[in-house]
């Protein structure tokens, strides 16, 4: 790593902001919108042009690990771990439950399917605690057993929470040595669910619940060690350039040892990915783009899925050829990115600012 990238890592006035990292989180949540609206579409996702778009979720985790490391590993000596754990649930939780509460309202009043049968308070009472409180209950057969019923995206939330309490309890701990020989165990456990499930494309349902464990094991480990070895990459490659390199791993096509190329995208592109994007220059004027486009990436992802529920019925009910939905499909995401930047402004960013008022007033 250069000097000038060391100095990146340690500014005085404060944490330098990699603002292509938020850029690239912001693609990579709107390509999850794509990939869920053409899984609908495309059963078979070789057909799927988005088809690898849940590896996402493993960039996510990755860059989660990497921001992590740089936000807390130098201020975890000197922080109560309940000051740490405050933290986190007020940056994550306040979309949860918005998810949550949309995930209610699309699932109760479809325009298109109605209220699901055998819906009684009850049963929809318990389908609503546990999205919001993130406790696993795959009960809904016609929803492919999710984790969360009312918002299946949260299953990543629910191992972002297990690996910030591992985190907190004893990842920061660990030297960068047995944090990398943590990784390449991780690694071997990846490679194992890639092999006998030919993807890496599990963790939301009942029947892989721990895919999506040995997902965050490996790819939270590897952000982790990316700066913990201060492998940070200078290049001109510019936000541009490195969320192009993002856009060709999850548009890839599939192959015939699929598991394997996946891996390799996991293992090593990703890392790399994240070491190139805080490594690459910003030109100003992309600076407020890459901004909004972190900001919106997580309130789109936590609100978007209730809706994709109601397009399956629209494809359903309406039968629309291709053409039209090369139409409704990108209005979709673009609708659905405009509901995320509602829910940032109108409510994540004022309820969290309400939260850590009273927090610093306690």
């Amino acid at each position: 790593m250069t000097t000038g990238a060391a100095q990146r890592l340690q500014a005085s006035a404060g944490k330098q902001h990699f603002a292509i990292l938020d850029g690239l989180r912001g693609v990579a949540a709107i390509v999850v919108v794509f990939f869920h609206f053409m899984e609908v579409v495309f059963t078979d996702y070789n057909k799927n042009f988005a088809g690898h778009g849940f590896l996402a979720v493993d960039f996510f985790f990755c860059l989660s690990g990497f921001v992590i490391a740089y936000a807390y590993d130098d201020r975890m000596p000197q922080l109560r771990l309940q000051d740490f754990f405050r933290a986190r649930l007020i940056r994550l939780h306040p979309l949860v439950a918005l998810g949550a509460v949309l995930g209610l309202l699309t699932y109760l009043f479809d325009p298109l399917a109605g209220p699901p049968a055998g819906c009684g308070f009850g049963k929809t009472a318990l389908l609503f605690i546990t999205t919001l409180l993130l406790i696993p209950f795959p009960v809904i057969s016609e929803r492919y057993f999710n984790l969360f019923c009312l918002n299946a995206p949260a299953w990543s939330l629910f191992w972002e929470y297990i690996a910030n309490i591992f985190y907190a309890l004893v990842l920061w701990r660990l030297r960068r040595n047995l944090l990398l020989v943590l990784a390449a165990v991780a690694a071997v456990i990846l490679g194992v669910v890639a092999y006998r499930t030919g993807n890496l494309m599990g963790g939301w349902s009942k029947d892989n619940f721990w895919h999506g464990g040995a997902r965050l094991f490996y790819s939270f480990t590897a952000g982790m060690l990316v700066y913990r070895f201060r492998l940070i990459i200078p290049n001109r490659l510019g936000f541009p350039g490195v969320a192009l390199l993002l856009l060709l791993a999850l548009f890839m096509p599939f192959y015939g040892q699929n598991w394997l190329v996946e891996m390799a995208i996991v293992v090593f592109y990703f890392p790399a990915l994240v070491a190139l994007g805080a490594g690459a220059r910003l030109v100003p004027w992309l600076e407020k783009p890459c901004r909004f486009s972190g900001q919106v990436s997580y309130p789109l992802y936590m609100t978007h899925y209730g809706f994709i529920w109601i397009f399956a019925h629209y494809l359903e009910i309406y039968k629309p050829n291709m053409s039209r939905l090369a139409v409704v499909v990108p209005a979709g995401v673009t609708a659905l990115v405009l509901l995320g930047w509602v829910a940032l402004v109108a409510y994540d960013q004022p309820v969290r600012n309400y939260l850590n008022r009273v927090w610093k007033k306690r």
